[in-house]
């Protein structure tokens, strides 16, 4: 049976030879392309370890991560964040983490967890002998209920600490001279921003 011109041009656009695997018959081309696009976009930020979503981010929830790279998408005046839009991220990091073997990039989409980290790196600053850390978690709200609510919620504890605390925090053998007080004060936070809602 030959095709119609129209459904041809449909499934030419979405990119299938035969019958549209997610429209069939009424695959409205444009609309079916761009859902293939965003699922390659998808696949590919999992291979190069970039987070967005909530549940790209909870591989790391609860692990320590050194910030390497702060890049501010908005800023803050006054304590008020300024964003060029409302959907897209407000900064970006570049995260070391004991956990993964490669750096990841993370997009910062919360505007407390964003202020916390313009106010560490752009307002208070880091010296030399200083490093920023973060975790990032759900499992820490003071209402355990406000887990299945976590989207609208802040998730970062923002920390400045003493250059090399991320290797005390999470290798026990790291530095094992250094014992009791001394190896708190190594990796305790010289300064923190943490959401109230967190225990």
């Amino acid at each position: 049976m030959e095709q119609s011109g129209e459904a041809y041009q449909s499934r030419k656009r979405c990119g299938q030879k035969t019958k549209c695997p997610n429209y069939g018959e009424n695959c409205q081309g444009v609309r079916c392309f761009h859902r293939r696009i965003i699922k390659i976009i998808d696949i590919m930020q999992q291979e190069n370890n970039i987070m967005r979503k909530d549940s790209e981010w909870s591989v790391i929830d609860g692990e320590p991560c050194r910030v390497i790279d702060f890049t501010p998408l908005a800023s803050v005046k006054n304590g008020k964040v300024i964003a060029p839009n409302l959907t897209d991220p407000y900064a970006s990091i570049t995260l070391e983490c004991k956990k993964m073997p490669n750096t990841i990039k993370g997009y910062v989409t919360h505007k407390m967890d964003f202020t916390h980290l313009w106010t560490a790196f752009r307002e208070r600053g880091i010296s030399d002998n200083e490093e920023v850390i973060i975790i990032w978690t759900t499992k820490h709200y003071k209402y355990k209920f406000l887990k299945l609510l976590s989207p609208a919620y802040p998730k970062m504890w923002v920390m400045i600490c003493l250059k090399g605390a991320l290797e005390i925090m999470v290798d026990s053998n790291w530095k094992p001279e250094l014992t009791g007080e001394a190896r708190w004060n190594a990796m305790k936070p010289i300064a923190e921003w943490k959401p109230e809602i967190m225990e």
